[in-house]
């Protein structure tokens, strides 16, 4: 389950990169800013998976 979260989570931040890329979009914007979150929430889920040596409860 956890690896279908994360796969989702690499989803949808490919996805608004491509469209910030593809609209040349600035730094301070909110899609932008998505992609940080975004980035802080796929950590933090990596994290938990090596905390947890990779295994599902």
């Amino acid at each position: 389950m956890a690896d279908l979260y994360l796969k989702a989570l690499h989803s949808e931040r490919k996805s608004l990169w491509a469209t910030c890329r593809l609209k040349g979009l600035a730094k301070d914007t909110p899609e932008r800013r998505r992609i940080a979150e975004l980035d802080d929430a796929i950590a933090a889920q990596e994290a938990r998976q090596k905390g947890r040596g990779g295994l599902e409860p």
